[in-house]
């Protein structure tokens, strides 16, 4: 029965044995469509007939299955390539390495689709490729979303933001630039210019120059490319011929120049033209595979052209369709075709559709291509900011560690710019078109030393124009530019329409005694304030009458109450230590108590009549003099400030009270108070009345037709140099500051805020300001709220004196203790002994309320009798 099994198992073993070798083809038929006159076409061929005959030659990969590897010259035509794509669907091809380019990927995609044949790319690398509308479209290389990533942080890492483009308009460019631009948008830069070419094969270097003397006329000077290489190299040809790679600008060149300069050798005057460009390639780790595969190149293309790495995925990718494959039969798969059912109503002598197979394993081979996990000669694939950003450490080190995208992280070596200099260009000029800037000015009809036009010369002068003109000097550049006032001339213009003026691009920025409010950095850039601003409230100075308590308001309720409480507790503690010792602190009840009072009180004017002798009593007079001498000074200085201001109070004491009223409010025509006072603080607009100039102001705070004005302080301050009858009442309620609009994104007002910032540090922006804002003083106080003298600005005095009393204290009872403890056990009568607690008690009292001489003549007086006592008591003891 054994021996029968045996027989079994050996039949089924040679007969799936003879099955496998039935079912396995011969041969396996993979297409390649590339332009092979391409750099990365030629490399691409070598690489891929290298890897067949590697695979063939290894029978544990196929075993005796040979691939057949079928090559197709698109010869840069789109239609030639989709021609082509079209005869490997005739011919009972399992896969397709390319195309080569994105735009014959998104057409033959839909065919793979339908018919079920993978197509594998490593140089069709559109981002919109990867996506669940291509599933037989397999990218073998990091697409462009990894580059365009690699650039933006390039860009952001330097400081740019703005930078040109520089590509052929088709699919094989134009899903990148998308990319490119929502990268750059991430990190707050954009692209300011799209300049097209068009296709490999049309583009002309008349259509290159065209587009690059449209770019030199940007501000930008970052300028980055993406084109083929035979394309990219004309657009660095014709711009060195246009002396744009020169000192200031910044090429970047995305990965066609990093492989046109590996595969081939730079000749001629290319190295001129090239020398400055930032430019990227895809990064294949080292390994042993990787070394020895470059040792055979030379042999393999017999020198013809060198290696780059989009020749290492060329040979990893016949190697992942051989794996696959493998992995198909090996699970049983059967390489098999099938005439497509909906080819099949097509007349087949218009199309010729019909002799289109499907290949009935495709899904399967997909399967097994997705989950191949081989080692080729690239072990990783990646560009090096799709991780931690930019790093000098190779990504196989940096993988080890966790993701760190700080910027104190990002490090890169220096660069050596266009014009042969390591001093990073500032990235943006101004266009060389002899347009001046056109800056807006407010024409201002009030508080003209701010900003004014002189009518005889016709020259702009002022403060803010001083000062845009010192920063402007201070620019490593020149600036051209031209005033032009903004106003009717009649009433002081609208600062809101000015900076919509800046965002719409009427002006190309505004100069002026412009506030930074919020509404205002929505649409506009601001440079560094170069003068602080912020609200006030101006009212009139009105004379009241004095109050008959007014002495008792330097003090608050609680200071009165601890001061008095405090001189009746020094006067009590001194008497305690004075009372054994100082006649004048003995008596009767009655002379005792007025005797504290009186001396508590005659402290406060260092009148006290009673002499101190014990030492305690000293020290704690002493510091307490101490505390009555801070508090009195406090209370004078306090008096007479109030004394003094009283006689200026205003009727309202700041903005809570002018919110708490109905009273009407001035603000300046064109300021922002207005929108502040009804919009923040939800003033009815009824009770708003705009004021034009400081002579309106006045009249309207004198007549009472205000109460009083809200306006800015820089104006407010030059306001009041002239009109010393107001004054600012209550606090500031607003922080802002004035600066120079620009439009969004403007590098303009980055250097200006720094050039505003060297003004400040040298001295030159005061000196501005004190040649323009020199303001006299009034001699009147800013503001009427004088505050009370609280317990909180003088506790730590009462800690003192209470520290000092308490010690004090204890130090005299503990004297007076022991005194005691000496003096009670002289009392030797037995009631004394049997005596309850209270007696004790009362024993005590009596002997601290006796004066000190009299209770030691008296101890010593019951000393003796004791010790008389005891002699009598002696010999009868000594009889007995």
């Amino acid at each position: 029965m054994n021996m029968l099994w045996v027989l079994l198992l050996l039949s089924s073993l040679f007969t799936w044995g003879i099955s496998d070798e039935v079912t396995r083809p011969d041969v396996v038929n993979i297409g390649a469509i590339f332009s092979f006159g391409t750099i990365n076409g030629k490399v691409a061929k070598i690489a891929m007939i290298a890897a067949v005959e590697d695979i063939n030659s290894d029978p544990t990969i196929l075993g005796r299955t040979k691939i057949l590897l079928t090559m197709h010259d698109s010869n840069y035509s789109g239609f030639l390539g989709i021609i082509g794509g079209l005869q490997y669907m005739e011919t009972d091809t399992v896969a397709i390495v390319g195309p080569q380019s994105s735009g014959m990927a998104h057409i033959l995609s839909h065919l793979a689709n339908e018919l079920h044949v993978p197509m594998l790319s490593f140089t069709a690398l559109d981002p919109s490729l990867a996506s669940l509308q291509y599933p037989y479209f397999i990218q073998t290389a990091p697409n462009d979303l990894f580059q365009m990533t690699a650039i933006a942080d390039m860009v952001s890492y330097f400081g740019y933001r703005e930078v040109v483009v520089v590509y052929t308009d088709d699919e094989h460019n134009r899903g990148s630039i998308i990319a490119l631009g929502e990268k750059l948008a991430e990190r707050r830069c954009r692209i300011s210019y799209k300049a097209l070419l068009s296709p490999e094969a049309l583009a002309t270097n008349e259509e290159i120059m065209n587009e690059l003397v449209k770019v030199s006329m940007m501000e930008s000077r970052v300028i980055i490319v993406h084109a083929y290489a035979v394309v990219g190299v004309r657009v660095f040809d014709v711009a060195y011929k246009l002396s744009m790679m020169d000192r200031g600008y910044v090429w970047i060149a995305t990965a066609w120049l990093s492989t046109l300069l590996d595969s081939t050798p730079v000749s001629g005057g290319s190295d001129k033209f090239i020398q400055g460009v930032i430019t990227f390639r895809p990064h294949t780790p080292d390994s042993d595979r990787k070394k020895a595969f470059s040792k055979r190149w030379e042999k393999l293309s017999n020198c013809s052209i060198r290696l780059n790495p989009y020749g290492l995925y060329a040979y990893d990718t016949v190697w992942m369709i051989a794996n696959a494959i493998k992995m198909f039969m090996d699970d049983g798969g059967v390489i098999s075709f099938a005439n497509d059912s909906i080819l099949n109503g097509f007349d087949a002598r218009t199309l010729n559709l019909g002799s289109l197979s499907r290949f009935n394993g495709g899904k399967e081979l997909l399967r097994n291509i997705l989950r191949t996990n081989t080692t080729g000669v690239i072990s990783k694939i990646g560009y090096w900011s799709n991780y931690s950003g930019l790093s000098v450490v190779p990504p196989e080190i940096l993988y080890t560690k966790e993701p760190n995208r700080s910027s104190s992280n990002q490090r890169l070596n220096n660069v050596v710019w266009p014009g042969r200099t390591t001093i990073k260009p500032r990235g943006w000029e101004f266009p060389h078109n002899g347009r001046r800037l056109r800056i807006g000015i407010p024409h201002r009809v009030s508080y003209k030393a701010f900003v004014s036009k002189d009518d005889n010369t016709n020259e702009i002068h002022g403060y803010c124009i001083d000062v845009f003109v010192a920063a402007k000097d201070l620019l490593p550049y020149a600036v051209s530019h031209e005033f032009v006032l903004f106003g009717d001339k009649h009433k002081n213009p609208n600062y809101a329409k000015l900076t919509n003026m800046v965002a719409s691009n009427v002006f190309d920025a505004a100069v002026g005694d412009i506030a930074i409010v919020t509404n205002r950095t929505r649409i506009v850039d601001f440079t560094q304030p170069y003068i602080e601003s912020g609200l006030v409230v101006v009212a009139p100075v009105r004379k009241l009458n004095s109050s008959p308590w007014a002495f008792l308001r330097p003090f608050t309720l609680s200071m009165w109450v601890v001061t008095g409480s405090s001189f009746f507790i020094v006067g009590f503690v001194v008497w305690i230590l004075e009372h054994r010792i100082n006649d004048e602190f003995r008596g009767p009840p009655k002379k005792q108590f007025i005797t504290i009072v009186w001396f508590s009180f005659s402290t406060m004017f260092f009148a006290h009549r009673e002499n101190t002798m014990s030492s305690l009593g000293r020290m704690v007079l002493i510091i307490w003099l101490f505390v009555v001498l801070i508090i009195t000074s406090s209370y004078t200085a306090s008096l007479t400030s109030i004394l003094t201001v009283q006689q200026l109070a205003p009727s309202i004491r700041g903005i809570e009270s002018l919110i708490a009223s109905n009273a009407r409010i001035g603000f300046q025509v064109g300021s922002y108070a207005e929108n502040y006072l009804s919009e923040e603080l939800n003033i009815a607009k009824s009770r708003l009345v705009p004021l034009g100039s400081p002579e309106e102001f006045a009249d309207a705070l004198k007549s009472g037709r205000v109460a009083a004005v809200v306006d800015e302080r820089p104006y407010v301050d030059l306001f009041l140099s002239n009109h010393c009858t107001f004054q600012v009442v209550g606090r500031q309620f607003t922080r802002s500051g004035w600066g120079f609009a620009f439009p969004r994104d403007s590098p303009l007002a980055m250097d200006m805020s720094t050039a505003i910032l060297t003004l400040s540090e040298n001295g030159e922006l005061q000196k501005i300001h004190d040649k323009w804002l020199n303001t006299r003083a009034c001699g009147l106080p800013s503001s009427v709220d004088s505050e009370q003298l609280q317990f909180k600005s003088f506790w730590g005095l009462f800690l003192l004196c209470g520290i000092a009393c308490f010690v004090a204290l204890l130090v005299y009872f503990s004297s007076i203790v022991y005194k005691f403890k000496r003096y009670l056990p002289q009392q030797s009568e037995p009631s004394l002994q049997s005596s309850s607690k209270s007696i004790r008690i009362q024993k005590f009292l009596s002997f601290a309320d006796r004066k000190e001489d009299e209770s030691i003549m008296k101890w010593k007086r019951k000393h003796l009798e004791m010790m008389s006592g005891s002699r009598q008591e002696l010999p009868s003891s000594s009889g007995s």
